[in-house]
């Protein structure tokens, strides 16, 4: 669930920045959202791949099961053919 940024108004966000500045020090804040960046920018780039394997592999599922559908269609047309001579066959010895 997001958190609407109006919840983040003046006071809170001072209160953490303050918050932060106690916790880490001054000199320490720049690196650590730094590493921040870093992270969520790792983050962004390993869900994309994971993204484009999951969307590669539905294609090639699509893609099977588009031949799979060729093949029997090709097979019924075959078995057809040979059912209609079959029957013209037969009605040629009556």
């Amino acid at each position: 669930m997001h958190l609407p940024l109006a919840v983040l108004d003046a006071p809170i966000f001072w209160a953490i920045i303050g918050i932060g500045i106690l916790l880490f020090g001054g000199s320490k804040l720049p690196e650590l959202a730094r590493g921040l960046g870093k992270a969520k920018k790792e983050f962004k780039k390993a869900s994309e791949e994971v993204e484009d394997e999951v969307r590669s592999a539905v294609e090639e599922d699509e893609r099977r099961q588009s031949r799979l559908r060729r093949i029997e269609e090709e097979e019924r047309a075959k078995i057809r053919a040979r059912i209609e001579e079959e029957e013209r066959l037969k009605g040629k010895q009556n």
